[in-house]
């Protein structure tokens, strides 16, 4: 059997079984496990390999961590599933102020509703969906019992982590108001040509199934045809290892309610003005 023949059967049996499928008022349960390698850097360099173990066994829970994807056609909730930490015995408390909240996706309205929580401040994240503008491949590999498809975007890191703070995000801000104050005029007086500055960005990679027809996936990742179960991106790969369709126990698929609305940028300000405030007030107690 040839490659064009062989194609064709995976597409029509593909395309019965997801006409079945959708035809049914169905929800759903996705199960992923996601996976970070950590980068030591120069500190690792300093290290020997039972230091650099036991680093990574104490910052497991930031490293590993599992999620629960329930979803019907058009609405999802994804949420963190929280371990406890095998040193402390409690959950991550400082890593919980820069990790995604309980989340929300509507693909019919497009609309984001994401819980978050900052130092016991309850916020409430209302945004549209993020614009995900995926090349779908021809490549296909088997993930547990569906075949799935790859995708790939270029997302910007700002879109991605939005929820996490970095000090360098506040450098290109300096590097800004000292161009800004810098003459922008030629000996002639003509206008110079600035060049653009470049804007971090990051490949996604997703596999996605078309035997589960809906736009759904973890995190902010939606908009395939097909629930995606495995996510590439950076230094963490998120899988899928369970799907439970049609549970016996009907799902409740509800928007978070409670916290302080704000944008994604509203609440990315907060709390980088938030973590600069703690700084200085650090600087002032050492100087006393």
């Amino acid at each position: 059997m040839n490659a064009s023949l062989s194609n064709f059967f995976l597409f029509t049996t593909l395309f019965f079984t997801t006409t079945i499928v959708f035809s049914q008022e169905f929800q759903g349960k996705a199960y992923y496990f996601s996976k970070s390698t950590m980068e030591l850097g120069k500190f690792g360099a300093t290290m020997n390999e039972a230091q650099k173990k036991q680093i990574k066994e104490r910052l497991k829970n930031r490293l590993e961590k599992t999620y629960i994807l329930s979803f019907n056609k058009e609405e999802s909730i994804f949420k963190e599933d929280e371990k406890v930490d095998a040193y402390s015995g409690a959950t991550d408390t400082w890593g919980k102020n820069f990790t995604p909240g309980k989340q929300y996706k509507n693909i019919k309205t497009r609309e984001l509703i994401q819980k978050q929580e900052f130092y016991g401040k309850q916020f409430l994240i209302k945004d549209n969906l993020l614009d995900i503008n995926w090349v779908l491949g021809k490549e296909t590999k088997q993930i547990g019992n569906y075949v799935c498809f790859k995708a790939t975007a270029t997302l910007l890191n700002t879109d991605l982590n939005w929820y996490n703070f970095s000090w360098n995000e506040l450098r290109p801000n300096n590097k800004k108001e000292q161009t800004d104050s810098i003459s922008k005029t030629g000996l002639d007086g003509t206008p110079l040509k600035m060049e653009e500055e470049t804007i971090p960005t990051t490949i996604v990679t997703a596999w996605y199934s078309p035997q589960i027809p809906i736009s759904q996936g973890p995190l902010e990742y939606w908009g395939l045809p097909g629930l995606i179960l495995e996510v590439n991106v950076g230094n963490t790969t998120m899988l899928c290892s369970k799907i439970v369709m049609n549970p016996d126990e009907k799902l409740k698929i509800e928007a978070p309610q409670k916290g302080k609305e704000a944008t994604k940028q509203e609440y990315k300000a907060i709390i980088s003005g938030k973590m600069i405030e703690m700084r200085n007030n650090r600087g002032r107690r050492r100087s006393n």
